[in-house]
């Protein structure tokens, strides 16, 4: 079988919520294209309110575009809702799942919702993927809320969808079970499913994804892969520990510098027109002796500041 180049195509997607009572008309997407390639890991970042839950409820069909088209899997969700839905697992932010219900029983549930025949489902594989196949009898009520995450990804994995979004997953998940999670991710986009990831913990999406798109106030502002937005960013910091105070007078104009504690020092430049040799010959020349250095480029936290800082917009 044939896999589209995209696992999901975007193009003038536009969400409108009308006016309530006092509250005025929202315009949450405001007309972008994009494109999150198959087999792809894709971090979908931004601040609140931003539009990306917005966009993950147009995906899962709970809530209707204004305008635009939308194909998950080469499928138009407005020609064919049934068959689109059916090529994406959403994993939602909010732990919803049945009380009464033990995992073994939700996930059978849940796979003959999709009409997937009895003797298909992989219950007993999907459980053991996610680590809770010792758990399938328990009632989910007494299950704890990272046990409960993960039962959410299995069970948008009973239908086994080619693409999984994942809404904000390891939120209120200790640092423990946030690894199994991520190691399980990792082993299902091996296997060749397309991760779709909305997060606040930028590190998460800076590690484990290969594409980045930044929504900033209903609009797409950045959208590349990881390595070219970083190249992009031209920023490094060198923190030095030198053997005496530095004094701001012997700062450059051109490189910015901040006292972190008694005898170290950041200094962010350029590296397009500085190097690091230029700043340390600036320090040296001063007389101040280096007894250590550490170097940092710019990450994906600089990135993200930088392009919805309410300063750059």
């Amino acid at each position: 079988m044939t896999h589209p180049k995209n696992a999901i195509s975007i193009i003038g997607i536009k969400k409108t919520y009308k006016a309530s009572g006092k509250t005025e008309p929202k315009m949450a997407l405001k007309g972008f294209d994009l494109n999150i390639p198959t087999g792809s890991t894709f971090a979908l970042l931004g601040p609140n309110g931003a539009g990306k839950s917005t966009l993950i409820n147009i995906l899962a069909g709970l809530v209707d575009k204004t305008d635009g088209t939308v194909e998950i899997w080469g499928m138009d969700i407005d020609k064919q809702p049934r068959n689109s839905k059916c090529a994406i697992g959403i994993v939602p932010q909010e732990l919803n799942v049945d009380p009464f219900f033990s995992p073994a029983k939700l996930l059978d549930l849940h796979a003959g919702l999709y009409g997937v025949p009895k003797e298909m489902r992989k219950t007993e594989e999907i459980l053991r993927s996610v680590g809770l196949w010792d758990k399938r009898n328990a009632y989910t009520r007494h299950m704890s809320g990272g046990m409960r995450r993960r039962l959410l990804i299995a069970k948008a994995m009973v239908h086994n969808p080619p693409i999984l979004v994942l809404d904000e997953p390891t939120a209120g998940v200790d640092i423990e079970l946030r690894q199994q999670l991520w190691d399980n991710i990792r082993t299902l986009n091996k296997q060749g499913t397309t991760i779709v990831l909305t997060t606040h913990y930028l590190e998460e999406a800076e590690e484990i994804c290969d594409y980045i798109a930044v929504i900033n106030d209903g609009e797409l502002v950045a959208n590349d892969t990881k390595d070219l937005l970083l190249k992009g960013m031209d920023k490094k910091r060198v923190i030095l520990t030198l053997n005496t105070p530095f004094d701001l007078k012997h700062a450059q104009k051109d490189i910015e510098t901040k006292i972190l504690d008694t005898k170290r020092v950041s200094f962010t430049f350029a590296p397009s027109k500085k190097s690091i040799g230029d700043v340390l010959e600036a320090i040296t020349k001063h007389n101040y002796a280096i007894q250590d250095i550490v170097t940092e480029d710019a990450n994906l936290e600089d990135l993200f500041l930088k392009l919805t800082s309410k300063n750059n917009s």
